[in-house]
């Protein structure tokens, strides 16, 4: 039996290996997702083929309790909710690999085993803990449940060193003590505490780079625990996920053009504040247009390159915003959509949110191709970016974004900007862009200023 076991985790990682790979593409991604499920489907079906399989009735239960929660949340969860469902399922992936460490030590200890496996318990234990407090705070900050500027303290680097030098004292005992259970259990709670301590100062800009951190976390808690129970697919597997959100990470921390060690340390990025929807900066006032105007201006535009941002998300606005660029096709006008790595709340939220409104996976173009493009566009049509659009990025070296790439929306032809308010992004910023004489502010959700805007270019067609 435990050869055709073996026979099904070969399948099963082959599977992984392939639908990882096809999840690079958006055109490919959805294939991707359903492989990599079958995957999952039949490693857990030959696992439960497995001779130490000891109460299929604790399964069971198990199951379906956890694919009732998993099928209300699939029906309930909205779209721009999947950057905190995605957090949680990061913590809860994570901690159960750790619980599944402890389980094991409880009926064993570590007396039986060698010292690689003893540190593997404990590797567990460590990042699986980490994972889920720092993953509940993702969560709160995502949610607006924990304030989503950087919450710090005197000497907050300082104690968390200390905290990881206490951590890693503890591996001593839990490799040579007959009994290491205080030590376990201690690491547990510190393990806990410091998850929450490193996610704290971290601010709402970050937070793209903290989900796809915590996702390689919880991919290395699973390999950390398949080295405890010699199980070489949950090794493969861990090692995939874990390598897959290291990369993402390096990725989504050169779109911002910053170390990792600034975002995990640096407390950088605020919320987003209310602003006002007429404001001046010195002697600058910003213009406010109506929905006319706007619809004046892209009815004449040969060219459009639309911006989504998390004003999009907020707002629901995918599908009315995939309604107005098919109308201005049908007018002959040549639309596409620019996609910034670090736009929305996680890595490729733009993406999903287009993607879900059926937007063509060839109109959404990442930045670096798209950018040569806006010196001969019309108008960049910017659905509440803020950030990404920012030019200070590339002229103000005082600004704390500078050197950051962004989207060069300010060389377009006329910049049409829907936003609710003049309030900074989650960098605490003000934009240039705001001012600038090409540029027309239409303030009011998303949604509502996208409907009107393709009712009015309906009327005057």
């Amino acid at each position: 039996m435990n050869n055709y076991v073996n026979l099904a985790y070969l399948v099963s990682v082959v599977c992984f290996i392939v639908g990882l790979k096809k999840l690079s593409s958006p055109k490919t991604a959805r294939y991707g997702n359903a492989l990599a499920s079958v995957a999952m489907l039949i490693a857990i079906v030959a696992s439960l083929l497995h001779s130490d399989v000891l109460s299929y009735s604790a399964i069971i239960i198990a199951f379906i309790v956890g694919g009732a929660i998993g099928a209300v949340a699939a029906v309930r969860v909205q779209m721009t909710g999947m950057p905190e469902m995605v957090a949680l399922f990061n913590g809860s992936g994570g901690f159960a690999s750790a619980l599944v460490a402890l389980s094991e030590y409880s009926q064993t200890g570590t007396d039986e085993y060698t010292k690689m496996a003893a540190i593997s318990i404990g590797a567990s234990v460590l990042i699986g803990a980490v994972t889920l407090t720092g993953s509940v705070v993702a969560y709160g900050k995502l949610a607006g449940k924990v304030p989503s500027q950087p919450i710090t303290y005197p000497y907050q680097n300082f104690a968390n060193g200390v905290v990881f030098l206490l951590i890693v004292v503890l591996f001593y005992p839990i490799c040579v003590a007959t009994s290491p259970t205080w030590a376990l259990c201690l690491l547990l709670v510190l393990s806990l505490a410091l998850g929450v301590a490193l996610v704290i100062p971290i601010g709402g800009a970050d937070m793209p780079v903290v989900i796809s951190l915590l996702n390689s976390y919880s991919g290395l808690a699973a390999c950390a625990t398949g080295f405890v129970l010699e199980n070489q697919l949950l090794i493969t597997a861990g090692s995939l996920v874990g390598a897959a959100g290291i990369i993402l990470t390096a990725l989504m921390c050169k779109a911002m053009n910053r170390s990792l060690g600034n975002v995990v340390f640096g407390a950088f990025g605020v919320a987003d504040s209310t602003g006002t929807t007429k404001a001046a900066d010195g002697d600058r006032t910003v213009r406010d247009y109506g929905i006319e105007d706007a619809a004046m201006v892209l009815d004449a535009a040969s060219s459009v390159i639309i911006v989504p941002g998390y004003g999009l998300a907020v707002a629901r606005a995918q599908h009315v915003t995939h309604e107005l660029g098919q109308l201005l096709e049908k007018r002959g006008t040549t639309v596409k959509y620019a996609i910034h790595p670090v736009a929305g709340r996680m890595p490729g939220h733009m993406n999903v949110l287009l993607a879900e409104a059926d937007v063509p996976y060839e109109q959404l173009v990442e930045m670096d191709m798209i950018n040569p493009e806006f010196e001969t566009t019309d108008v960049a049509l910017v659905l509440g970016a803020n950030d990404v659009v920012n030019p200070s990025a590339r002229t103000d070296k005082d600004s704390p974004i500078y050197g950051m790439p962004i989207l060069d929306v300010d060389k377009a032809g006329t910049v049409i900007i829907s936003k609710r308010s003049l309030g900074t992004g989650f960098a605490g910023v003000g934009n240039e862009l705001f001012f600038a004489d090409k540029t027309m502010m239409i303030f009011g959700d998303a949604r509502q200023t996208l409907t009107e805007l393709v009712a009015a270019l309906r009327d005057g067609s």
